[in-house]
């Protein structure tokens, strides 16, 4: 039931979220990580701009 109805809603996008799926980790490390450096970097350029 549960395959049909995803079938149904992600129609050929269903290949897209398999992929994404099976390198779950290692795609999710790297959003963690651009999100870390973002933060620290933004907190580098505030602290240099209040100096």
């Amino acid at each position: 039931m549960v395959d049909a109805m995803l079938e149904f809603m992600l129609g050929p996008m269903r290949g897209i979220s398999d992929f994404y799926l099976d390198y779950q980790i290692y795609f999710n490390t790297i959003i963690v990580g651009f999100a870390l450096y973002k933060i620290l970097s933004s907190k580098k350029k505030t602290e240099e701009t209040a100096n």
